[in-house]
């Protein structure tokens, strides 16, 4: 009964356990399958006892109620594909149990309670098959999410872009285990081993499966070494622990342990009894002995003789080896100690290390100048701080959702979207503001946010990570890049951004000001900051609907569990409609609730995969709904914008290639350049000049014509008050 209670007990604590995992991080799936596996595999290794049924049944359903309280989780944990695992090993394990129950009751043999098994599960599996077939016909269950689809599939890429772009999620290398494990990657499978072969028993199976399930996933995807860890370290623990008890014993004959201590009074008292019934036994030998011996001549005292002098030349062998055994184990102790002490300093420092490169802030690095000269780069934390002092409290931040935890937390500010929005569509609204165009960027942004941050200065910056953006506003608004699912039109080129990524709203503002001709229109975004190195840049967005702002603030327009709850999903404003009737919602390959063609994605999934490899193989894409090609019709910049580009005078690498351009009258290439980056067109040189300049001076009408469709004055003044037509050699 103690045992009984014991089971329960402790059952129902890891379940308590699994409650707080869950409120605290989204990997308790992971927990909650590797705890069913395990009694499941104790199941087909024939281990199953109703001690284990009670400790894994209190575990599930007390685990269970609780994870079902929190608003995010739900119902999943009945729904969720991912979570039904552990729920039919609960299922099972009731049937098993009863088996058991009606064997221990009735006294059946083997025989009968293996066809009483068959019976049971054979209902019960016909049972749950009709549940199944009616909950599915309904949509009752959720599909496998693409993070936990990809730990499965040969390729690296899921299907979703969103999941895809994630580094993280990439598939580890050895290189990887050495970075993050160093020499324990190396000793763990020696542990694995012992406990496989030397030490397994119901408990120690449990290190068995978490060690194939975690190096199994860390293959898949590198940031799941993380689950490697503290296995490694039990298994690192196992050997060296063994190996100390090995060289210890051998060397004083006895190897504590924590277990033998706690015992160590109960063994003492058992050792005399058996001493005891020794010594007894000894005597009634000895009496036999004498009542025998008196038979026994003078041969029999001989071989007494003989034998004490064997067993004296025994001992002194025996002492003989276990002196040699001594010194070999005191040897080897040295080696031991010789050989892994400076190992185990050298794996210390290289823990520490990665201990304060995973625990520091990430957003304070440091950096060197182009003199050399190192400094701390602290732009993001003075981005975060600028938004906290000078901006709202209600200020709402318009940025790609890598930056949502930090924003909100540093700035104190609403962010658009951080790590745990789970809304694949509204990640890619986002991202479809940032990859538009800056006039549709803004007719977007202007209902959602008041305040636009993007982070800058080269390396991960927004503009690096831009053609994932792009793809992931395509899985949903489709008519972004038609007919090619990777945004391949969307990127870098041999000669640098493309024309859609220089459109981009992202692209205007992350180069506003650096790049020569890039400027923001300053009646949609206007600078506010800009950190000390350029890392990161903050837009006041111009013109903010007051009433959809208004419309979100008012709580009668929020939808939550229950009145007062904090778990309220987004409302879009109703002047947002227009926009979101273009959507499409994404479906996963895997979600088989979808039905017919209309619903079904897989077209889509089909060009994606398609163009991932045509674009791996340098296989040029050409988009299948490409639009006819219209007149050419240059993007006019404002007056604003082609005022602040005059200001700018400098020789740079645009000016040198436009003046080459024009004095070699390559209108088509120069028709290129300006439809791609239509500032080109007004660029200044260091003298002031510029390409109308140039253009009236070779006597090249046709771009003067493409330069005046362009916007271009042929009345700006150089640096010696000079204009275009002053240029001229011929008349045009």
């Amino acid at each position: 009964n103690d045992c009984s209670v014991s089971n329960w007990m402790w059952g129902a604590i890891t379940g308590l356990a699994y409650f707080n995992m869950v409120a605290a991080w989204g990997g308790y799936i992971f927990v909650l399958n590797l705890i069913g596996c395990h009694a499941g595999v104790l199941v087909l290794l024939g281990r199953f006892s109703t001690k284990l049924y009670r400790s894994y049944t209190a575990f599930y359903v007390v685990g269970t109620a609780l994870a079902m309280q929190i608003p995010v989780v739900g119902w999943a944990p009945l729904k969720s594909l991912e979570q039904l695992g552990p729920c039919a090993v609960f299922l099972g394990f009731q049937l098993l149990e009863f088996v058991e129950y009606q064997r221990r009751k009735h006294g059946l043999d083997n025989k009968n309670t293996w066809k009483l098994r068959i019976k049971i599960f054979g209902c019960a599996g016909l049972a749950v098959l009709a549940i199944i077939g009616l909950l599915q016909y309904q949509g009752y269950f959720g599909p496998i999410s693409s993070r936990v689809r990809g730990l499965f599939v040969k390729h690296t890429k899921t299907g979703n872009p969103l999941v895809d772009s994630v580094a993280e999620h990439q598939p580890a290398t050895e290189k990887s285990y050495e970075q993050y494990l160093h020499r324990t990657a190396e000793v763990a499978p020696i542990g694995f081993a012992l406990i496989a072969l030397r030490y397994f028993h119901d408990s120690s199976s449990f290190l068995i499966v978490y060690g194939l399930a975690t190096y199994f996933f860390s293959l898949k995807m590198v940031r799941l070494i993380l689950l490697t860890a503290p296995i490694v370290s039990v298994f690192t623990g196992v050997v060296f622990g063994r190996l100390f008890g090995l060289i210890l014993y051998n060397i004083i004959g006895y190897a504590p342990s924590l277990f033998d201590a706690m015992m160590l009074d109960e063994d003492a008292t058992e050792q005399n009894k058996e001493a005891e019934k020794s010594e007894k036994g000894k005597k009634q030998t000895v009496k036999a002995g004498k009542g025998k011996g008196k038979g026994k001549g003078k041969k029999q005292a001989e071989a007494d003789e003989t034998s004490e002098e064997q067993t004296n030349g025994n001992s002194v062998v025996s002492t003989m080896k276990t002196i040699i055994c001594k010194i070999v184990f005191i040897a080897l102790a040295y080696f031991v100690q010789k050989e892994f002490v400076p190992e185990a300093v050298e794996f210390h420092s290289k823990a520490h290390a990665i201990k304060v490169a995973l625990a520091n802030p990430t957003i304070v690095q440091k950096g060197n100048l182009k003199n050399g000269e190192e400094v701390l780069v602290d732009d993001y934390r003075e981005c975060y701080w600028w938004l906290r002092d000078n901006t709202p409290q209600d200020a709402r931040i318009l940025a790609w959702w890598d930056y949502g935890y930090q924003i909100t937390a540093i700035a104190n500010r609403t962010t658009i979207a951080d790590g745990n929005t789970w809304n694949h569509e509204h990640i890619a609204l986002l991202g479809r503001i940032l990859t538009s165009s800056e006039k549709e960027g803004h007719r977007i942004a202007r209902h959602i946010a008041d305040y636009a941050l993007v982070w800058a200065g080269g390396g991960g910056d927004d503009l690096a990570k831009s053609p994932h953006l792009a793809r992931i506003a395509n899985s949903v608004y489709r008519n972004m890049c038609p007919g090619d699912a990777v945004c391949s039109q969307f990127g870098y080129t041999q000669q640098g951004p493309s024309r859609m990524m220089r459109e981009s709203l992202l692209y205007k503002l992350h180069s506003h000001g650096l790049q020569a001709g890039v400027v923001a229109d300053p009646n949609r975004f206007k600078e506010k900051f800009r950190s000390k190195y350029g890392k990161c840049r903050v837009f006041k967005i111009q013109s903010v609907s007051k009433e959809s702002k208004e419309w979100v603030a008012d709580p009668a327009n929020r939808k939550c569990d229950h009145p007062g709850s904090w778990f309220c999903p987004g409302q879009y404003p109703p002047a947002m409609q227009k926009v979101l009737k273009e959507k499409r919602d994404f479906s996963q390959l895997e979600d088989f609730n979808k039905k017919g063609d209309k619903d079904s994605d897989s077209d889509y999934q089909k060009n994606y995969f398609e163009n991932l490899n045509k674009k791996r193989t340098g296989v040029p894409i050409e988009p299948s709904d490409e639009p006819k090609k219209q007149p050419w019709t240059p993007e006019k910049l404002s007056a604003e914008a082609i005022e602040e580009i005059n200001k700018i005078w400098e020789d740079n690498e645009v000016t040198t290639q436009l003046w080459q351009m024009i004095s070699q009258n390559k209108a088509r290439e120069l028709t290129a350049v300006i439809s791609e980056n239509p500032e080109a067109a007004h660029v200044r040189a260091s003298d002031g000049r510029g390409p109308m300049f140039w253009a009236m001076e070779y006597g090249h009408k046709n771009i003067v014509r493409i330069l005046t469709k362009a916007g271009v004055s042929s009345t700006e003044i150089d640096a010696k008050g000079l204009t275009p037509r002053d240029m001229k050699k011929n008349e045009l």
